[in-house]
């Protein structure tokens, strides 16, 4: 009796990227799609430009910062006309301000979050709260500007002597920081109210924002210990 022996089909090349994830054990780049063909999943797992960028930011910022304090200390060791510069008392005043605003943002950050966790009710309430670190941010700044303007009644310019040079260069750099993150904190709310908002992106504003705290603070005891 004869026996027929029909031949296997043929399978062709799968064209389909969804299908083609099935075997998870297979390599190249067919295991970087999720067998549900979702390519969401995997994007979660690089960081967002924001996350990283800041870090390179804030790198860059210690780093001319940290230029500017050797620059002082060589030029108070080499100087002759060094003379002691009585810090004016609302730069204190204006500490307890930045910290205000700080906490002010922290609170908005996590109510940001339980609202993109599902509570519709705490949009509003978020938004109020970056407002108030915005104003206080600004008011930071504007008693920065106070500052300056008693100084200059003292009759202590920028080329005056060597520790009004170095008052007003430090604190007027880092008062043009803190206008940086005014702009993305008014970013942030920008794209809070459109429902657009990414947690990167606040996370990476308030990292920049507590990071202008330290930063001041840093400057303040300096200003005090070498002026």
């Amino acid at each position: 009796m004869a026996t027929t022996v029909h031949e296997p089909p043929k399978i062709e090349g799968c064209r389909d990227p969804s299908q083609m994830t099935s075997n998870s054990g297979n390599g190249g780049w067919r295991n970087l799609v999720p067998t549900d063909g979702e390519l969401r999943a995997v994007k979660d797992y690089s960081p967002p430009p924001a996350s990283t960028g800041i870090w390179v930011v804030l790198a860059s910022i210690t780093m001319s910062f940290a230029a500017f304090t050797s620059a002082l200390i060589v030029r108070q060791g080499s100087a002759l006309d060094w003379r002691h510069l009585p810090l004016p008392r609302i730069l204190y005043l204006n500490t307890l301000v930045l910290f205000a605003s700080s906490f002010a943002l922290e609170v908005a950050r996590r109510r940001v979050g339980v609202f993109m966790g599902g509570l519709k009710n705490q949009s509003t309430s978020s938004t109020r709260w970056l407002y108030i670190t915005l104003f206080l941010g600004l008011l930071f700044v504007a008693g920065q500007y106070a500052a300056w303007l008693q100084l200059r009644s003292q009759g202590l310019y920028l080329a005056t002597n060597p520790n009004s040079s170095f008052f007003y260069v430090l604190t007027a750099t880092h008062a043009l920081h803190v206008l940086g993150g005014l702009g993305g904190l008014a970013r942030v709310i920008h794209r809070l109210n459109k429902s657009i908002l990414r947690k990167s992106t606040l996370y990476a504003t308030a990292h920049y924002w507590h990071f202008m705290d330290a930063l001041w603070v840093y400057l303040l005891l300096l200003l005090w210990m070498k002026l």
